[in-house]
C-alpha cells in the first residue's frame, strides 16, 4: 500500500470538447481571461470558444507608429463578433488619407479573419471603405454615429461602400446611427439583391425628428420582403405628411408576411419617454387607423412573435383587435400598447368574470401597458388570470390602477413573474409599489420604479381607497382562489371578488396560517417578520439583482431603505435616472442626494448614474441659484461609500450652450471611489480635472463618450481633445495597476 503512487484527478483532465464547451458557457470577460491563465492548454481551449471580441485601442497613436500596430492580438481568430465602436479616441475617424491606413486594414484582417458581425462608429463613408473590403462575408452590421451627418454627402452615400463589398448582409442596425430618413430607402432601392437578402432591420433611432414616412416604409418593406425583425421609428400625428394610418399597416402584412418582430414607434416615445398627459391618460388626437385595419394585419403576420405599438395617440376600443391578435398569432409572446384604451371589458363595471380582450392572449410571457386611460385593478386581475405565463411585466402612466390591483395581479402571477416595471402611475409611487410586490419579494429579480416618495397612510386616503378584499389566504387555498376567480357563471363577477364573496363568505373555512397579511393600520407581515417601521416586512429580496430606479431633481435617494428596499443581499447592479430643471430650484433640501445610502447593498459592483435629462446652469448661474456643478456635487457626495468596479455617468447639461461636461467637484469626488475599475464619462471634460482620476488605484479603463445628439462636431467645441484624451490614457497606462 505505502508504494502505490496517489493521483489527483483534475478539472484539466476532461475532454477536450467537454472543457470547451464549459469555457464557451463563461460569458464574463474577466474570467475568461483569468481561465485563459491556467496553462498553455486552457489559454488555446478559451481563444478557440472566444465569439466576442470589443477593442478598446487608441488607433490614432497606433496609425503613427506601425511597429505598434503589429502588437494586435492575433490569437483571437475564431471571433465571428467585432465590436470598433469604443475605439479610443472616441468619436473620432478610424481611417485616414495616410498610407498606413492600408497596412492597418491589412493588420485587422490578420488579426480577426472569422468576423462576420461587426459593430463600427461610422463617422463618414471612409471608415467603411477602410472596413468592408477586408471582411465581405458580413452578415451583421451595427452602425454608430452620434455626430451630424456630411452635410455634402449625397442621399444614400453612407451606406454605399458597405453595401457594394458585403453582399451577404442580413442584419442592419440602425438605431444610433445619425442620419437622414432619406437615405435608408435610396440605398435599399439601388441595391436590391441585398435589401431582398435582409432579415433585421433596426431604424428605432431618436435622431430622426419625424420618423418615417408611410412612403419611406412602403419603399422599405417593398425592398425586403424576408425581413423577419423590423424595428422602425414613424410618426402616427395626422398633423404629419406621411403619418401612419390605415394603409400603412397593411403595407406589412402585404409585403412582409414572414415578420416575427415588429416595433412601430412614435418618434416622441423614443424622445421624451415620460411625457407628461392630462388626468384621464389620453391625448388631445387619436391615431387614424381603427380595429379593422390591426385585424388585417395582425391577420398577414402569422408568424408575429414580439409586438410593439407605442403609437402616442388614441387608439379607441382595441378589445376586439386584441382578441383577433391572440387568435391570428398563436406564437405571440412580446406585446406592448401605448395609449391603447379599452383592452378588456373587466374595466367595465358590473361585468362577470369572463376574459376577453388582452386577456385572452394566453401565450404571452412580457406585457407592457403604456398610458392606457381605463386600465383599472379590475383589468391588472383579468390580464393576470388570462396571461397566467408573465415573465415580465410593464405598467407606464396608468392612472386608474392602485395597489390593491397590482398586489393581486402579483399574487396571481407568483410563480412565473420575474420583472416588473412600475412607472408614472398616479397611485403608485416608491413604497406603494413595493407593497404591492411582496408576495413574490422572494422571487423577483429586476425591477424598476419611480422614486415618489409616498406613504402608506397617504395612499389610502387618496380618492376613497379601500383595502375590503382578503389575501389572508395559505398556499393551498391558491387553486381554490384559482378556481373561483375562473369560473364562467354569471353569479360570480369581479366586484364579488373585491368584496371578499366568493372565497370565505360564510366563515366556515378552517382558518390557517396568513402568508400574507394586510390591515387599515398598513401592517405587512410575514409570520413573525420583523418591521422596519414602515409599514413593511423584514424579509429580503433575495433574487433581486437589478434595480433601476427613476427620481426627479432635487428630490433625496435616501428613504429607499424605508420605502421597502432595506434588505437586497445580491443586488448587482443600479440605473438610476434623474430627470428634471435646476433652474426651479434655488438649492436642495439636504447637502447629498443620497448614494452612500446604498452602502447597505454588499454586492453592489456596476452602476449608472444618468443626470444627463437634469437641466441647469453650465456656467455662472443667476443669484440664489446654483450651477451645475454645485448639483453635480450634491449627486455625486457619498459615492467613495460604494464598492462599485463599473460606473456609467451622465453630467447634466445646459442646453442653452448644448454641453455636458464633467466639473472639478465631480471628478475630486469620482476619484474618492478607489474600488472603480471602469468609468465611462457620457460627456466632455477638462484634461487637468480627468487626471484626478488617476489616483484610483485599480483604474483600468476610461473613456469620454459624446454619445448624445448632436455630438460636439470638432476638437475644438469641447475640453478634452484627442490630443489631450492620448496623454490621459498614456498616464493611465503607465501605472503598474495590481490584479
Amino acid at each position: 500500500m505505502a508504494g502505490k503512487t496517489l493521483t489527483t484527478t483534475t478539472i484539466s483532465d476532461l475532454p477536450d470538447v467537454i472543457l470547451s464547451n464549459i469555457l464557451s458557457a463563461v460569458s464574463d470577460t474577466r474570467s475568461r481571461n483569468s481561465a485563459a491563465l491556467v496553462s498553455h492548454k486552457w489559454n488555446l481551449l478559451e481563444r478557440s470558444t472566444r465569439s466576442s471580441l470589443t477593442l478598446r485601442a487608441n488607433l490614432r497613436d497606433l496609425l503613427l507608429n506601425l511597429r505598434d500596430l503589429l502588437l494586435l492580438p492575433t490569437c483571437f481568430r475564431h471571433v465571428t463578433h467585432l465590436d470598433l465602436s469604443l475605439l479610443s479616441p472616441w468619436g473620432h475617424p478610424l481611417s485616414t488619407t495616410d498610407p498606413s491606413s492600408a497596412t492597418t486594414s491589412l493588420l485587422l484582417r490578420r488579426a480577426f479573419p472569422s468576423v462576420t458581425s461587426l459593430t463600427v462608429y461610422s463617422r463618414s463613408p471612409l471608415t467603411l471603405q477602410l472596413l468592408s473590403p477586408i471582411w465581405p462575408h458580413l452578415t451583421q452590421i451595427k452602425l454608430i454615429r452620434w455626430h451630424q451627418r456630411p452635410q455634402l454627402l449625397p442621399q444614400g452615400a453612407d451606406f454605399a461602400p458597405l453595401f457594394e463589398n458585403c453582399h451577404t448582409i442580413s442584419s442592419l442596425d440602425l438605431s444610433s446611427f445619425y442620419c437622414w430618413n432619406d437615405d435608408v430607402p435610396i440605398a435599399l432601392q439601388s441595391n436590391p439583391n441585398l435589401a431582398a437578402n435582409l432579415t433585421q432591420l433596426n431604424l428605432l433611432n431618436p435622431s430622426f425628428a419625424e420618423g418615417f414616412k408611410s412612403d419611406e416604409i412602403k419603399l422599405i418593406t417593398s425592398s425586403c420582403p424576408n425581413l423577419s425583425q423590423f424595428l422602425v421609428a414613424c410618426k402616427f400625428d395626422h398633423r404629419y405628411i406621411g403619418f401612419v394610418n390605415d394603409e400603412t399597416l397593411g403595407f406589412f402584412a402585404s409585403d412582409c408576411p414572414k415578420l416575427s418582430v415588429l416595433h412601430l414607434v412614435d418618434t416622441s416615445a423614443l424622445s421624451n419617454p415620460r411625457e407628461e398627459l392630462n388626468d384621464e391618460s389620453l391625448t388631445a388626437e387619436d391615431a387614424r387607423f381603427g380595429a379593422a385595419s390591426l385585424i388585417d394585419m395582425f391577420s398577414g403576420l402569422p408568424l408575429l412573435e414580439e409586438l410593439v405599438l407605442d403609437v402616442c395617440r388614441n387608439v379607441r376600443e382595441c378589445r376586439v383587435a386584441l382578441e383577433e391578435l391572440n387568435s391570428k398569432c398563436p406564437r405571440l409572446k412580446s406585446l406592448k400598447l401605448g395609449q391603447f384604451h379599452g383592452l378588456c371589458r373587466a374595466n367595465e363595471p358590473n361585468l362577470d368574470s369572463r376574459l376577453d380582450g388582452i386577456a385572452l392572449c394566453h401565450g404571452l410571457e412580457a406585457l407592457s401597458i403604456k398610458n392606457s386611460a381605463d386600465l383599472t385593478d379590475l383589468g391588472l386581475i383579468a390580464i393576470a388570470r388570462g396571461c397566467s405565463r408573465l415573465v415580465k411585466f410593464e405598467v407606464h402612466g396608468c392612472r386608474k390602477i392602485t395597489v390593491r390591483g397590482m398586489r393581486t395581479m402579483v399574487c396571481l402571477l407568483r410563480k412565473t413573474l420575474v420583472e416588473v416595471n412600475i412607472s408614472c402611475c398616479k397611485n403608485l409611487g416608491a413604497a406603494s409599489s413595493l407593497m404591492a410586490l411582496d408576495p413574490i419579494q422572494d422571487r423577483i429579480q429586476r425591477l424598476h420604479i419611480d422614486c415618489v416618495w409616498d406613504s402608506v397612510e397617504q395612499f389610502e386616503a387618496q380618492e376613497g381607497v379601500e383595502y375590503n378584499f382578503d389575501l389572508n389566504k395559505s398556499e393551498e387555498e391558491d387553486g381554490e382562489m384559482m378556481m373561483m376567480m375562473n369560473q364562467q357563471s354569471s353569479g360570480f363577477g369581479f366586484g364579488d371578488f373585491f368584496n371578499g364573496r366568493g372565497y370565505d363568505d360564510e366563515g366556515a373555512k378552517k382558518q390557517k396560517k396568513c402568508k400574507y397579511s394586510y390591515d387599515h393600520n398598513s401592517s405587512l407581515t410575514e409570520g413573525d417578520a420583523s418591521d422596519n417601521g414602515n409599514g413593511f416586512c423584514g424579509k429580503a429580496w433575495e433574487k433581486l439583482r437589478f434595480l433601476s430606479l427613476w427620481i426627479s431633481v432635487g428630490e433625496l435617494l435616501s428613504p429607499l431603505a424605508n420605502s421597502g428596499l432595506q434588505n437586497c443581499p445580491n443586488l448587482e447592479e443600479m440605473r438610476i435616472k434623474v430627470e428634471g430643471d435646476c433652474r426651479e430650484w434655488s438649492k436642495p433640501s439636504e447637502r447629498a442626494f443620497g448614494l452612500g445610502h446604498l452602502s447597505r447593498y454588499p454586492k453592489l459592483k456596476k452602476m449608472h448614474l444618468d443626470c444627463g435629462d437634469t437641466i441647469g446652469f453650465a456656467h455662472t448661474a443667476p443669484s440664489g441659484q446654483m450651477d451645475l456643478s454645485l448639483w453635480e456635487r450634491f449627486y455625486l457626495f457619498g459615492i467613495r461609500n460604494l464598492s462599485l468596479n463599473e460606473l456609467d455617468y451622465w453630467p447634466p447639461q445646459d442646453r442653452d450652450v448644448n454641453q455636458r461636461s464633467l466639473s472639478l467637484p465631480a471628478a475630486g469626488l469620482l476619484a474618492e471611489c478607489i474600488t472603480l475599475r471602469k468609468l465611462f464619462i457620457h460627456g466632455t471634460a477638462h484634461e487637468h480635472f480627468m487626471m484626478f482620476l488617476l489616483r484610483i488605484p485599480n483604474l483600468r479603463d476610461v473613456q469620454l463618450r459624446e454619445d448624445y445628439y448632436p455630438a460636439p462636431e470638432n476638437d475644438m467645441s469641447t475640453e478634452m481633445r484627442a490630443d489631450s484624451c492620448s496623454r490621459f490614457e498614456d498616464a493611465l497606462n503607465r501605472r503598474t495597476i495590481p490584479e
